[in-house]
This record gives C-alpha cells, structure tokens and sequence, in this order.
C-alpha cells in the first residue's frame, strides 16, 4: 500500500498541478491479498472534492485508503481549485481537459492501470458530484463509470440566478466567469440534464452511473430533479437515498457502497 502526494506540469493548466495517489500494491492478507505487489493492472478511481475543497480532502475526511485495498484500486485525487471542473478558457485554466486528457495520460504512464474504459471511473461529491457527472457524461468515451454524491444540480439555479439577489456561495460574477452567460447553461456541453440526452440521441458510449444523495442534503430536491429527468428519458442508472446530510459521515458510506457496485461490474 502507498500513498503519493504529486506534482506534475499540466498542459491543460500551463503550470504544475498537485494529486494524490493511494495505490494498493502491496495488499495484506487481510484486505484479501497475499503481501506481495500485484502483477494485474488496477482499475482507477479519479476523485473529485467539493467547493472550496482540495485534493487531501478525501485522504483526510474518509477511509479511501483502506477501501483502495479492499477493492483493490488505484485512487486519484487531483485539485480541481473551485472551478468546477469545467474549461476556464479566460485563465487558460481547462480543469475539464486536466481530468479527461492530462491526468489519464500521467497517470497511465507513471502506475500500472488497465487502459480500458470499463476500468475507468470518475466519481466526487458535491461540486465534485457535478465534475464527475459533467465530464463522464461529456467524455464517456474515457470514463466507463461514474459515482456522484450530493452532486451539485444547478441547472435550474443558474437560468434564473439574478445579479442584484446576493448568493450565500460565491457573488454573481463567480457563476458567470465558470459557467459562461447563465441563461445559456441549460442545454448546453455543460448542463448534465443535456448531456445525459446527447448520449441516448447521439448513440454515444452509456457510462454506469451511480447516484447518491441524503434525505436532509442541501441538494436532495436537485438531485431527485436529476434522477426523475434521467428515468424519463429512460437513461439507465443508479439512485440511492438514505438519511444523511451534506456531509463526510455519507459520503464515507457511500464511496464503500459505490466501490461494492464497482466490483459487480468487473
């Protein structure tokens, strides 16, 4: 077992950017391995944090390591600043590039993963849930999996958002410099509402989806919107609700959850 704090040049950011690494190569028997590095190429887990938040975060506030040996996967966590990981062509900052094209190809390089897609999963919570589904949706070709918690859904948030109406998160600004003109986000390569769509309509490659959410979250009634939409347009996926608040006590028990249906998948 290994944990690695990173830093590596990022073309898609123009600088260097940090990740963190836990790899199970030397599994003890009692995560179900024999003490030995593993010969098989691993399955990868790319986390995402929340606003805010930054690449330790899940080091710091879950078991992801200990869940790593479990299910035997190499888990990476990158800084995804506060840009919800979406291109910011006015920073020269594209955190949507970063994930789908810069990590993967470090990565790959540095560790020895599985290149297939079905191996490739991209999971978060929170602005972390959104970035998981924005850019697996958008890049199914890459991410055969995607585990979202507490997503946050802000397709109908961001159409209406006003100006003058002071939000508790970020000024109005913020939203219009990560998302572009807000009255445009609905239906666009950013709206996961939209992107579930272009997937069925366009043929394109269906990622696995799993979706979690408390009862008391702050997004429950967001992300049951997203769930009801995806069963409408008859997207295949999966829905969980539990108590629980927006919080590191569900999302803990709910990456054990996800990383269990993981392994059905296999």
């Amino acid at each position: 077992m290994a944990v690695f704090e990173i830093s590596f040049f990022s073309d898609a950011l123009g600088r260097i950017a940090p990740m963190t690494a836990v790899i199970p190569i030397e599994r003890p028997h009692h995560y179900g391995g024999n003490g030995k590095p593993d010969r098989e190429p691993f399955r990868s887990l790319y986390l995402l944090h929340g606003y805010s938040g930054t690449n330790t975060d899940w080091l710091r506030g879950s078991r992801i390591e200990q869940l790593a040996m479990v299910h035997n996967i190499a888990v990476f966590m990158p800084s995804g600043e506060n840009g919800f990981y979406l291109d910011d062509p006015i920073r020269g900052a594209n955190y949507a590039k970063l994930l789908s094209e810069d990590i993967i190809d470090f990565t790959r390089a540095a560790f020895p993963l599985s290149k297939r897609r079905e191996d490739t999963t991209i999971g978060g919570f929170s602005m972390g849930g959104y970035g998981a589904l924005r850019n697996g949706l958008y890049r199914s070709d890459v991410f055969g999996n995607i585990i979202a918690f507490s997503s946050a859904m802000m397709t109908d948030e961001l159409s209406h958002m006003r100006k003058d109406v002071p939000n508790p998160i970020a000024p109005y600004s913020y939203y219009v410099h990560t998302f572009g003109p807000l009255d445009e986000f609905a239906g666009s390569d950013k709206d996961p509402k939209a992107l579930a769509q272009a997937i069925l309509t366009e043929g394109k490659l269906l990622p696995n989806t799993y979706i979690a959410c408390g009862s008391e979250d702050i997004g429950i009634a967001q992300n049951r919107a997203y769930d009801r939409y995806l069963t409408e347009i008859g997207f295949k996926h999966i829905y969980m609700e539990s108590p629980g608040e927006h919080n590191w006590t569900f999302w803990d028990a709910y990456i054990e959850k996800a990383l269990i249906w993981l392994d059905g998948m296999k």
